[in-house]
């Protein structure tokens, strides 16, 4: 459908054109296009006829309103000119929603002009404002100045308000086609503004995420938190391992430690100890504890504090393999070769001892020869250079099958006790890093084909491969680029996108275009089924290692223990495979929500630090371009807009077949990659955006 030439087809002509016969097969090719449609990617016209949005004057994106009322569509296809939205022509449209509209065609230069057919999904159903008390009811001023400037609101019950407090409204009007705005209601109130922590708890209950457990769950922790240290060891076999050296690695601040891990030299090559905690051996199916695991599904992160799905009692207590504590784990035993390639595997029930809880810092200054951590740490020296080294042979192999590695760096917001940002710290992994993701990979790896074979309900990780208008946008976006040649447009497999990656590596373009390739790809997410992992080029994947802080481990622990103990009855069987697929995609729901939380989070407080940088200069790279500016991402991954207003040397104009801005006097051109020079002008933290101006 996304080929040059394609002519809108009936589902009946789609049948025939791709020799679709069968019922299962008609099935899978309506579920397909429904799916692209519900996405999107796709329209079905009037005619029934099934079309890419582009065919028929159709985008798809996301709606950025102004604050004077007026819109632009972003569209998702890459290269494609940002749609100007009158405010007459939104159709109830707000910002962040996710839209279809039609465009009218632009003559010239002149901007193209849109309205919006189809809203496809909410963005804000929740919002977060300051308060303004009227008599009878009031109004909430959003935060977000993208939003309505008032959104109409009635008190809730037994909430105590004033002029100026932060809350949370729930939105049950959506603007209509008449202009009228959004109506809610008071639903949490917060305090005044000013005060410390107000700003992320508004993000987080914005999101939806609690503020406390309920107190059935914390009376159900306590009680488990008197539970003797080896208590109900005897009651199940379960391998004793105390004795086997090992270590747990983590970040400084990690309070809840999933995994330890122990490495033998064994003949032929290594036993590979990956010990994860036995949250199932606590947490009982329907209970309070598991009921509120299972809606909270994972744990949250925060610049400023942690909102774990256990109570802390269990995830930084009984359940955490903290060092000397006796503990309850399921132990995996892998034995690997010299080549890196594992010859066979173990799984039971255990108990162990962690002898050293480690950090990142320590074992990456121990591998690169501080002499003063390898004295300290003399007993597990040489231990850490074996797991590096297996994990490096680990590593090699994943690539040479196509598994993709963006490499793109993290920020670390370092806070004060008020909450304040100090510093923007910038993380890229090093070997102690990549010693525990590729183990924790291989482990999650034969976990998921060992249940695969078995043929059992389970849970698996997915990542599907990019297809649709996504992909056809990434084809011409690398071909217009320069970086792909004809014969390298496929892109249908992890090792295409591999070999572009290895071509730009160490360029300057090499941060955006990798970024713009992961936009490209499907979110990774739960799965009853086994549908491959297209970014870690794998056929079968999963998350076994952090029952802690992620349900789905915790729900394969118990179908892993029911295994061992011969449990997974028919009726056992029948039970799984009924819950499973409302479960995955609960799961999948409560981790997008997460990371965009922790997204938003993040960026509040680097708009926040920049606040203090006023008049700083800075070496950055354009990593986007729009009709009104471009985008520069610093060192210290603050991104801010270089607006076309700004540019008073000449007169710009956006050329989307080159991703540039083009001055028509000087023909000056700003293009993705190019490298500048900025300095902070202004920071508008209501609209959570830095401002730049362009140095020569």
């Amino acid at each position: 459908m996304f080929r040059e030439g394609y002519r809108p087809l009936t589902f009946e002509g789609l049948q025939k054109a791709l020799n679709v016969k069968g019922d299962r097969e008609i099935r899978l090719l309506y579920t397909m296009l429904e799916k692209l449609e519900n996405e999107g990617s796709i329209v079905k016209t009037l005619q029934g006829r099934y079309s890419p949005l582009q065919g028929i004057g159709l985008l798809l994106g996301r709606i950025q309103a102004h604050f004077q009322g007026y819109a632009f569509l972003i569209p998702e296809a890459l290269g494609v000119k940002d749609v100007f939205i009158p405010p007459d022509k939104l159709g109830g449209a707000m910002h962040g929603d996710q839209v279809i509209v039609r465009v009218s065609k632009g003559t010239g230069r002149r901007r193209q002009e849109g309205v919006v057919t189809r809203v496809l999904s909410r963005h804000n159903r929740q919002v977060v404002g300051t308060f303004e008390g009227q008599r009878g009811g009031g109004s909430v001023i959003p935060d977000d100045r993208h939003l309505p400037k008032k959104i109409k609101v009635v008190r809730g019950k037994n909430l105590a308000v004033r002029d100026g407090y932060k809350v949370l409204v729930q939105i049950t009007r959506w603007p209509d086609t008449s202009g009228n705005p959004p109506q809610g209601r008071i639903v949490e109130v917060f305090g005044a503004q000013d005060s410390p922590g107000v700003d992320i708890t508004s993000i987080q209950r914005k999101h939806g995420i609690p503020l406390a457990f309920p107190d059935r769950v914390l009376k159900e922790a306590g009680l488990l938190e008197g539970i003797s240290e080896n208590g109900g060891v005897a009651a199940e076999e379960r391998l004793d391992l105390t004795g086997l050296p090992m270590v747990t690695i983590d970040g400084a601040d990690a309070k809840d430690l999933d995994d330890a891990v122990s490495l033998e030299k064994v003949e032929g090559g290594y036993r590979l100890g990956v010990h994860i905690a036995d949250v199932s051996y606590f947490i009982k199916p329907g209970s309070a504890l598991d009921r509120e695991a299972s809606q909270r599904a994972t744990s949250v992160y925060l610049p400023d504090r942690v909102i774990p799905m256990l109570p802390p009692q269990l995830s930084n207590g009984i359940c955490s393999l903290n060092p000397g504590d006796l503990r309850q784990t399921i132990s995996v035993l892998i034995d690997i070769d010299h080549q890196g390639r594992w010859q066979d595997y173990t799984f039971s029930p255990s108990f162990i001892t962690v002898d050293k809880r480690m950090i990142y810092d320590e074992v990456n200054g121990i591998l690169g020869g501080d002499e003063v951590l390898r004295q300290k740490y003399a007993d597990f020296t040489e231990t850490f250079e074996d797991m590096a080294g297996l994990a490096k042979m680990l590593k090699m192999r994943r690539m040479k099958r196509g598994a993709l590695d963006f490499n793109l760096p993290e920020a670390k917001i370092i806070l004060d006790e008020e909450g304040r940002p100090l510093e923007i710290r910038v993380v890229r992994g090093g070997q102690a890093e990549s010693i525990i993701e590729e183990f924790m990979l291989l482990c999650n790896e034969i976990i998921a084909a060992h249940f695969q074979e078995l043929k059992v309900p389970f849970i698996y990780r997915v990542h599907e491969r990019p297809e649709g208008d996504k992909l056809f946008s990434l084809k011409n976006f690398l071909w217009l680029m320069n970086i792909s040649s004809a014969n390298e447009r496929e892109l249908s497999s992890p090792k295409d996108f591999q070999k572009i990656m290895e071509k730009v590596k160490g360029t300057p373009k090499e941060s955006v275009i990798n970024y713009v390739m992961l936009r490209t790809m499907p979110q990774a997410i739960y799965s009853d089924k086994s549908l491959g992992h297209f970014g870690l080029a794998t056929r079968h994947y999963t998350h076994f290692t952090a029952p802690i802080r992620r349900y789905p481990d915790l729900m394969i622990h118990r179908i892993l223990r029911l295994s061992l103990n011969k449990r997974l009855t028919a009726a056992e069987t029948r039970k799984l495979a009924s819950i499973l697929p409302k479960l995955v995609q609960h799961c999948s729901e409560q981790e997008r929500i997460a990371m965009e939380a922790e997204r938003e989070c993040v960026d509040l407080k680097k708009v926040e630090y920049m606040e203090g940088c006023l008049g700083e200069v800075y070496e950055g790279i354009i990593s986007g371009v729009t009709s009104f500016g471009f985008f520069v991402e610093l060192p210290n991954t603050v991104e801010g807009l270089v607006r076309l207003a700004s540019l008073s040397d000449d007169s710009y104009y956006y050329d989307e077949k080159s991703y540039s801005l083009i001055g028509e006097r000087t023909a000056q051109k700003y293009s993705l990659g190019d490298a500048v020079r900025v300095q902070v002008e202004r920071v508008d933290k209501e609209m959570r955006t830095v401002y730049f101006a362009l140095l020569k």
